[in-house]
């Protein structure tokens, strides 16, 4: 049944495949033969025949365009073909599992009950069979993990592009280290134990019900090696986000913004302050709710991506109107919850552009990116930003190419005067000079 019902969409596809085969084949033809017919024409009667040549060779092409724009048409009408092949291919492949499992075990029966017509017991035979597959099981879990730190480890270990992300590498490093030595002791103590201690004729089991210094050993242990693990990423992590207040003083500070499902980024402009918000002033104008009261909000600079110069301090303000996301740069070890209501900060270091990046990987289409690390929705995965790092004078430069958030209508809005973004930029300039 699942074949003829595979057998259908198949058809269909190939009979559409060969319709459109023959269709450009003759579409082919009839221009090739309009061509020859046009050159000899044109050989034989000059000017007038090239004209006629050329009517001809448009009204060919016409149907030729039809006929392919019909055929465009068509295919976006209903769902492919090859999806319902897909599908009931691997129905039908699981349907054969199935059956082949079931097999297996009428098969087992089968043998259990001609041992035991024959006098035979089952008791040990399976018991030696299931230790077996228990001690082939540990051989192809260790090969397993083996296989993923050789194919995969690389994705884990490449370099960090900030100077906070060493501490963070090193961390993750001593943690994958220690827990892979203890995956691997305690499945072969499990499997290996299942195994030389399977049951057997002439062996009785020792009842053992307790013992004070294995059960010492296995919760100090643990609990030791926790202790240091969890101190360990304390201390690491407050190294990285409590910074002392000078460095927040000369970093750059950005906010960004998330929600359903975007992110809106904020520059501070020529102030280097970025103005307060407040969600009752949010407005289809003003999309994040700044209040463009305080002067400070006067030249702020919406950003389309986020450019950060390299070798530099900046210290991100981050926050979410409506669910929960989390601010995520894999490159650069950075995650921080966007919480609606309250600013979460992150504070590093680039130490390497995109251009050097770039280069080091062999790979000129490379980019940093910002994710979301929360599943906040349907569209989670569509909540991206291109981060760039670049020289100061080329963040310089695109910094003074971002428009301001103050526009038009929220002047008209908040009553300020056509000047203000210019006066504001005079005064950012006139402080950074001094």
């Amino acid at each position: 049944m699942l074949g003829l019902w595979t057998l259908g969409p198949l058809h269909a596809q190939e009979t559409e495949t060969a319709e459109a085969v023959e269709v450009a084949d003759t579409a082919a033809a009839a221009e090739a033969a309009s061509d020859t017919a046009a050159v000899a024409a044109e050989a034989a009667a000059g000017q007038d025949s090239a004209a006629a040549a050329t009517t001809s060779t448009s009204t060919t092409t016409a149907p030729a365009a039809s006929t392919a724009a019909a055929s465009t048409a068509a295919a976006d009408e209903g769902i492919d073909p090859q999806v319902y092949k897909n599908f009931f291919y691997y129905v039908f492949l699981f349907v054969l599992i199935c059956v082949f499992v079931a097999a297996i075990g009428r098969i087992l029966q089968i043998y259990e009950l001609t041992r035991t017509m024959n006098g035979k017991s089952n008791e040990f035979y399976f018991n030696n069979l299931n230790a077996t597959f228990f001690l082939i099981s540990l051989v192809v879990g260790l090969y397993g993990v083996y296989w993923s730190y050789a194919n995969h480890g690389a994705m884990a270990v490449r370099d960090a592009a900030t100077e906070h992300g060493a501490a963070i590498d090193v961390m993750f490093l001593v943690t994958t280290i220690i827990v892979t030595i203890v995956l691997v002791l305690t499945h072969i103590a499990l499997f290996g134990f299942v195994y030389t201690y399977r049951s057997r004729p002439n062996r009785k089991a020792y009842f053992y019900p307790h013992n004070n210094t294995i059960e010492k050993v296995w919760t100090i242990v643990p609990a030791t090696v926790l202790t240091i693990l969890v101190l360990f990423g304390f201390f690491t992590w407050r190294a990285i986000t409590n910074v002392p207040e000078d460095e927040i003083e000369r970093a750059l500070k950005i906010e960004v913004v998330g929600e359903q499902f975007m992110w809106t980024v904020r520059y501070p402009g020529f102030d280097g302050q970025i103005g307060p918000r407040n969600y009752k002033l949010t407005t289809p104008t003003n999309g994040i709710g700044i209040d463009f009261a305080d002067q400070t909000s006067w030249d702020d600079q919406m950003a389309s991506e986020i450019v950060l110069p390299v070798n530099q301090p900046v210290r991100f303000q981050i926050t979410s109107k409506d669910a929960l996301h989390s601010f995520y740069i894999p490159d650069f070890r950075v995650q921080m919850n966007a919480v609606p209501g309250m600013n979460t900060y992150f504070q590093f270091t680039p130490t390497i552009t995109t251009k050097e990046m770039r280069e080091k990987m062999d790979d000129y289409s490379y980019n940093f990116v910002m994710l979301c690390a929360k599943i906040c929705g349907t569209n989670h995965f569509n909540m991206q930003r291109t981060v760039r790092v670049v020289t100061e004078e080329e963040y310089r430069e695109w910094l003074a190419e971002q428009p301001y958030f103050l526009t038009e209508d929220l002047r008209k809005e908040f009553g300020i005067g056509q000047v203000a973004n210019e006066a504001a930029a005079d005064a950012g300039l006139l402080a950074s000079a001094n």
